[in-house]
This record gives structure tokens, sequence and C-alpha cells, in this order.
């Protein structure tokens, strides 16, 4: 509708970051849906700790090879012999690694595969669950968030949350197997050696502590300010043909740069305490490498520990120094995906629109009367924008809503759609409280057409039969005759069954005004709403739209919201609204001999006319 509801829109940035707050009970909603493949996780981590067992356990394996060969050579020596390496002197020790290698890469391979479709399964359950809440969230939560946000919740931070998902477990579970299986090896080598390399694990792992509690919030501004950048670019593209008319390309251009510009900040800021970190813990790691190369070295030469022991050693620090440094990427990673889970949450918990189909009444037989009686109502609740509107609409008569910018006109028709409640008073249909019928029910005996004509990427056909799914095609042709379409239709290559697509099948403002009416013509609902349909096209075709809407309104009760006071002249009743509260009512010559605040629109809008 042209009258826009005069509400708060909140920016992503002004989502104000300390929300974000809650990673503990993120966490646990987390895990509980993702507990939801259990058996496939299982399944995952007995994969993950095999391959972990089986790459832990090849050093100590390579170490007792080298022990052999050193045993072999200096025995060769002390007997004045050759040592030869084959089968009968390395074999098993082959065979051993063979196997090791294989079966921790058949692991790996079973794990991936696992994890990628529970990653996916995990954002795909998201994605639904957020499509149908999307559907049950009241008109008041689209007016109050912008729709790039929206869709950056849908797309982006599921994405984020999966991709996290398939890459964290992974390296969470196989850096804890290893750092543990490493470190308890260690342990019965020397735990001397064990004691300094166990130094540079902790000290990673405070490194990762410190790092991880300013990444969360990081991640969080980062998605913010990427929700704030695609409802900039979905505003570019909505209104590029109001940008052109205006010259105001570059401000549009400047807006959109200054959106990416701060989610780029946001963005780097994110990504370099995750990957800066990794770096950071492989630093601190090396000096327990030096440590135990040094000392063990000393301990060699002593002969409290063989070459291959210490040669196990120096790759287990080397193994662990990895996963540590995994974890840590781990760790900071998860920071940003549970901001991005709790945005998704937060869409979840949203409060549905109220659903009365339990103990909704019902209209078997509606006749199209209508009643507001003393509806108080407000945006915010602490201001009414009605605070004592009262009407009374007979069956199938004609009601013009007119007023200025403002007045409360598509405010007063989105209260009888129930698009929002009102805060005192009631309306009335048949006698019935709408708030008492089921939203079902109501929308099945309201029709609207608005100015701003929607048709969806789909046939002709399905366009008309939106609101009655299944409808015969005899019904859809009749209802575009009704319309002053039919004819146009089937002047299309494939007729009723061409896809409506802006690119590959332009059409005029008053033909997708006509197929809109069609479709309202099919439901054959028993109060219509019309938002003037003729503002915006050539005399022609708004001679065909007002036979169309003339045929439409036939036996049917009509809201019609007025700009155009010269088209509502036969109008059965006349709302003239003010400041949101009807200031007259009456027939056009009724409200004309008043003289009031209608003669006075109706005088202007001639001045207007004749000084154009």
């Amino acid at each position: 509708m042209t009258e826009t509801a005069d509400t708060t829109v909140l920016s992503a940035d002004e989502m104000s970051v300390e929300k974000a707050q809650n990673p503990r009970g993120t966490a646990k909603r987390f895990f509980r849906d993702l507990m939801l493949q259990k058996g496939r996780l299982l399944a995952i981590a007995l994969c993950l700790v095999g391959a972990a067992a089986c790459s832990v356990l090849i050093p100590i394996t390579i170490g007792a090879a080298i022990d052999e060969i050193f045993s072999g050579v200096k025995q060769a020596i002390e007997n004045k012999t050759v040592f030869h390496v084959g089968f009968e002197t390395m074999g098993t020790v082959l065979i051993e690694l063979i196997v090791l290698y294989v079966v921790s890469a058949a692991l790996t391979f079973i794990e991936e595969f696992l994890m990628a479709s529970v990653a996916q399964n995990f954002a795909l359950k998201l994605r639904q669950e957020m499509a149908a809440k999307l559907e049950r969230l009241p008109v008041s939560y689209y007016d109050a968030h912008q729709r790039g946000d929206i869709l950056s919740r849908m797309t982006n931070d599921a994405k984020r949350v999966a991709d996290t998902l398939q890459e964290g477990i992974t390296q969470f579970i196989t850096a804890v197997v290893t750092i543990v299986g490493a470190l308890v090896i260690m342990v019965g080598i020397s735990i001397e050696l064990t004691f300094w390399a166990f130094g540079t694990v902790v000290l990673g792992l405070v490194l990762t502590a410190v790092i991880s509690s300013a990444t969360y919030k990081a991640y969080a501004k980062s998605q913010e300010t990427l929700g704030c950048f695609n409802a900039q670019i979905e505003e570019g593209l909505t209104g590029h043909a109001t940008i052109r008319a205006f010259n105001l390309q570059e401000e549009s251009a400047e807006k959109t740069r200054a959106a990416a510009e701060a989610y780029r900040k946001a963005g780097l800021k994110a990504q370099f305490l995750t990957y800066g970190v990794m770096p950071v813990v492989r630093f601190a790691s090396q000096f327990g490498y030096v440590i135990i190369a040094l000392r063990g070295a000393m301990m060699t030469m002593s002969g409290t520990i063989t070459l291959g022991d210490i040669q196990a050693m120096l790759q287990y620090v080397d193994r662990i120094s990895e996963p540590v440094s995994e974890f840590a990427f781990t760790i900071t990673s998860a920071q940003g995906a549970l901001a991005s889970a709790e945005r998704i949450y937060q869409l979840l918990d949203e409060q549905d629109e109220p659903d009365q189909r339990i103990c909704a009444r019902a209209l078997p037989n509606p006749h199209g009367k209508v009643e507001f009686e003393q509806v108080k109502f407000g945006y915010d609740a602490n201001t009414l924008l009605f605070k004592d509107v009262n009407a009374a609409v007979k069956p199938g008569t004609m009601v013009a809503i007119v007023g200025p910018t403002g007045a409360g006109k598509t405010t007063l028709v989105n209260l009888l759609m129930r698009f929002y409640d009102p805060q005192g008073g009631r309306i009335l249909v048949d006698g019935v409280n709408i708030r008492t019928l089921g939203r079902d029910e109501l929308y099945s005996i309201l029709g609207m057409v608005l100015q701003d004509t929607w048709l969806f990427n789909g046939s002709i056909a399905d366009n008309i039969a939106y609101g009655k799914p299944g409808a015969p095609r005899e019904e859809i042709e009749r209802a575009a005759k009704a319309a002053r379409i039919d004819h146009f239709i089937k002047t299309l290559p494939q007729g009723y069954d061409t896809v409506v697509d802006d690119e590959l099948l332009p059409m005029s403002a008053g033909q997708k005004q006509l197929i809109t009416i069609a479709r309202t013509l099919l439901v054959d609902p028993s109060i219509l709403i019309l938002d003037e349909a003729t503002s915006n096209v050539d005399t022609r075709t708004e001679v065909a739209i007002q036979e169309a809407t003339a045929h439409l309104m036939k036996g049917r009760t009509s809201f019609v919201i007025a700009h155009r006071l010269s088209t509502i002249r036969d109008a059965d009743l006349i709302l003239v609204m003010e400041a949101g509260t009807i200031v007259e009512q009456g027939t056009h010559t009724e409200l004309m001999a008043a003289g009031g605040r209608y003669a006075e629109l109706q005088k202007s809008q001639a001045t207007a006319l004749v000084a154009s």
C-alpha cells in the first residue's frame, strides 16, 4: 500500500553487540539441536578417535624402527659384519606402518563424508525453521527489521554455522585425542621431557582463552554489519529506478561503500583474531621443541634415553603443536559460529502471530457487514494513532476512505486484515469479533488489490490461482476475462503457461494490476480492499482497470483507499480521516453540502488539476 506505517525501523547496527552475549545458553541450545543426529555424531567420533590413535602410534613405531636400525648397525660394527635393511629386519615395522596409514586414511574418509552430511543437515534444519518462522511472524516484525538483515540470517549466518560445524568438530576431537594420546606415550618415554612439552601446551591454551574472549564480540559485530550491508544493497536494487530519476547514484553508491567499509573493518578484526591466533600458538610451541631437542641430546649422550625415543619425542612435540593450533583456531572460529547461531535463535524466538484456529469461530455464510466500535490503536503502545474510531458498513456497499497522508487510511484496513490488533475496541464482521476468527477463516472472506503489484516467478496461470491453488483452468480463464486481461495473455507465446519474469517477459504496471485483479476475482471474497490501482497507468489501461474493478466490487462490501477523489463520487459511504480520526462520513452529496473537510479536499484537488 502507498501509505506506510509509522514505525521505527532498526538497522543491523542498532542491534547492539552486547545483546549477543549469551554464548553459554546459545551453545547449550546448539548442542541440543545437534544431538538430533547423535547416531552419525557417534560414528564420526569413533572414526576420529581411531584415526587420531593411528596418528599417535606412528611416531613411536618409527622410533622403534630407528632403534632397531641403530641397534643392528651397532652390532654389525661390533661383529665386523654388514647390516642389511630388508624384510627380515624391518618387515614387521613396515607392515605396522602401512596398516596404521591405511586405517587412518580410511577412517578419515568415512568421517569427512559423515561430517559433511551432519553439517548440511543442520544448516537445512535451521533454514527450514527460519522459513517456517517467517511465515508465522506478525507484520510488525517486518516493519521493525530490515529485509537485508533477515536475509543475512537465513543465508550467511546459517552457512557460517554449517562451515564451522563441519571443520570444528573434526578438528576439536582430533586435537583432544592427539594431545591426550601423545602425552600418555610421552610420559612412558620420559617424564622430564613430557613436562617441558606440557608447559608449551598450557601456554598455547592460555593464549587461546585470552584471544577467544574478544573473538565472540568481533564476529557478532561482523555479522551485524553484514546484515546492514545486505540491506543497503537490497535497497539500492529495489529503488534503482527512483535513485536514477533523482540523479542520486553517487549518494546511493556512497552509502553502499560506507556499509561495505563497516563490514570490512568488522570482518578484518574477526578474521585477524581467528587466524592470527594460530601462528602465536605455534610460535609458543616451538620453545618446547627446542628444549626437548637440547635436553634430549644430553640424555642420549648419558645413555638414559635412546635415539629412537628422542626422535619419537620430537615428532610428538610437533604433532602436539599442530593440534593445539587447530584447537585454538576451532575455539576462536566457534565464537563466530555461536554469534551467528545466536542471531538465528533470536529470530526463531520471536513471538509468533497469535493463532486462534483451535477455538476460532467460523462464518459459513459471510455477508460482508463490517463495524468498527471505539477502536483504539497505535504502532507504539504509548502513542495512540486511533483513539475512538467508529464506523458501520452495510453488506454489499462501497466504502471510500479519504484523507491526507498519515491520516490512518492504510492503518484502518490493516486492522481489518488483522495485520495488527487494536489496543482497545472491537472490529466486527457480520457481528463476530474478528479476534475470535481464525486468520484462515478471516482471510478467506477478504480480498486485496494493492497499488504496488506483486507477481512471483511462475506461470501466469499460477499467479492468478495464487489464492486458490489447484483451480481449474476454466475458472482461471473466466477470472482473467472478467479482469480484462484474457486477450493479452493469449497473445503471449505460451499463453497462460507463460512464465512471469521481468527480464524475459516485461509487462506494464497496468497489465500486472489486471492479473492481480483476476487473482482476487478467482478467490471470490465477500469483503474487498482496494488501494487505488489506476494512479500509475495510462488512460486506456485506467479504463480497463476501472471496468475490471467495477466488476470485482459488484455484490461485495468494498473498502477503497482513494487518492483521487474523482473516482469515488458514487461510493455508498465516504470516511474522511485525519490524524487517526474519522472526522466526517457520508455520501459525496452529503459531504459536499456540509462544506467540511471533504469539500476542502475536493476543492484543493480541483485547483491542482486546473493548475497542471
